[in-house]
């Protein structure tokens, strides 16, 4: 399973990069707004400076402000050729499903987002989206159950053939790793924190301290 970092912070995704696991970036104009990036020359260099810091070999998703099929296409095109790994982001409505049939067509990659349904999962793929990203906190957070919606879209996947990728999205916490990889995610994003805590242990911890203990006392 691949790990994305959902931010546009540079600084984390320096640090996602330095572990070595990092596979790739997701963003949204939430988390542009968040980091103070506004106005489209700035946004622009900013999603460069993120293709940079991760590499030629990691797709970063890059999502277009526009509802309109000829605005999403408008758009879309422009962040493509920003740079060869760029995913162009498209929510999941009638006229986004008609543009990642547009992008498919022109070996555009794509990532249909805020998605909540195994029918909305179908279209997607049928339109040749590269990235589906299931939302599972969100889901949670009205009392559905995300991570048995992975299930079931990886379910439909593996029936039907789709190779459209199910990037698990809106992960909250390190369990909520574990339980898309389990479900049968081929990709979470997530924030930094949730990955750096797959990290922790308590016995880790204690195992560690004693063996610390264990070498000053043999050693002096």
């Amino acid at each position: 399973m691949q790990f994305f970092v959902d931010t546009a912070n540079l600084n984390e995704i320096r640090e996602a990069a330095e572990l070595g696991i990092l596979d790739g970036v997701t963003t949204n104009p939430s988390l542009m707004a968040k980091e103070g990036i506004t106005g489209e020359k700035n946004v622009l260099d900013h999603y460069k400076a993120i293709c940079k810091i991760v590499g030629d070999d990691k797709d970063v998703s890059a999502e277009v402000i526009a509802t309109d099929y000829a605005g999403m296409i408008k758009e879309g095109v422009k962040l493509a050729g920003l740079h060869e790994n760029i995913v162009v982001k498209v929510p999941m409505i009638r006229d986004g499903i008609k543009a990642i049939s547009y992008f498919t067509n022109e070996g555009i990659k794509t990532n249909c987002t805020l998605v909540f349904s195994a029918g909305q999962a179908i279209l997607a793929a049928k339109a040749g989206a590269t990235y589906l990203s299931p939302f599972v906190g969100r889901l949670d957070d009205i009392s559905w159950d995300g991570i048995a919606l992975i299930e079931e879209i990886a379910e439909i996947y593996e029936t039907t053939g789709f190779e459209t990728a199910i990037l698990a999205a809106s992960i909250r916490s390190p369990l909520h790793i574990v339980q898309a990889a389990k479900a049968g995610a081929h990709v979470v994003t997530c924030p930094l924190s949730a990955i750096l805590g797959l990290l922790n242990h308590p016995l880790t911890d204690i195992g560690l301290a004693k063996f610390l203990a264990d070498h000053k006392k043999a050693n002096g």
